[in-house]
């Protein structure tokens, strides 16, 4: 038997014992990100690497400005690092053109952030509907009405977003971050723009249908109640991960 075919049995039989399941959904090793100006490179990722596992809930924490929301950017390929790697479920984002990650993000990634990001002049309904449709689903308007029963708002179908409160907006992003059921959903600081009571329900609710798609979540939060209803926190200082907390410990 050549050394080829070895491999090749070797890879079919992990393949078959159920590595993708194993797999880690991120895998991160030796991330960096550096500006450059006139009077030297500003470092604002120094050496980062770490890896969740599929299901996992990981908070990342840490003071502003100490490199969490550029790290969030580099692990949905959003941005590409200065050194180092990104796996997203085993395929490299670093080495990926543009639009290579915009096709991992639209088959794998959900994204809830701050300010909504919802399309002004299209409906609740329809803010829903898009990514569906974006990933040529043929039936877009069923899994839509259905999740925007889930969070409430099978009153709200035909609303713009203008027409809702905060807390039904951030609602609406929400349903339309699971509605794909990705694989992981990136949240940045989700309740950020809304009062303390509207924002536990918003998070209520974050890890009710977190529960129920068995999606892993990356919430990026300077919260630290928040960050305890994960099981892990990446703790991050100056651009360095200064410890990876883990809860279930």
């Amino acid at each position: 038997m050549t050394d080829e075919t070895m491999m090749a049995d070797s890879s079919r039989l992990h393949t078959e014992a159920g590595s993708p399941r194993t797999q880690p959904v991120l895998q991160v090793s030796g991330l960096g990100k550096h500006v450059p100006l006139p009077g030297g490179d500003l470092t604002i990722l120094e050496d980062v690497g770490f890896r969740i596992d599929h299901g996992d809930t990981v908070a990342i924490v840490g003071a502003s400005g100490s490199g969490k929301s550029t790290l969030l950017s580099l692990l949905a390929g959003l941005d590409v690092p200065s050194v180092g790697t990104v796996l997203l479920d085993g395929e490299s984002l670093s080495t990926m053109d543009e639009d290579g990650r915009a096709r991992v993000r639209g088959e794998k990634v959900g994204f809830v952030f701050q300010s909504f990001q919802l399309l002004p002049s299209l409906t609740a309904l329809e803010n829903v509907m898009l990514p569906l449709e974006l990933r040529g689903d043929t039936d877009v308007e069923g899994p839509a009405r259905q999740i925007l029963e889930k969070v409430g708002l099978g009153q709200r179908l035909g609303h713009y977003p203008r027409q809702l409160s905060g807390g039904e907006q951030q609602r609406v992003a929400l349903a339309r971050a699971f509605v794909t059921r990705p694989a992981l959903l990136f949240a940045d600081e989700p309740t950020g723009n809304l009062d303390t009571h509207t924002g536990q329900a918003i998070i209520d609710l974050l890890f009710a249908l977190n529960a129920d798609t068995g999606t892993t979540l990356v919430l990026v939060t300077h919260d630290e109640h928040l960050a305890e209803r994960c099981q892990r926190r990446l703790r991050m200082e100056a651009g360095r991960l200064l410890a990876s907390e883990d809860a279930r410990a």
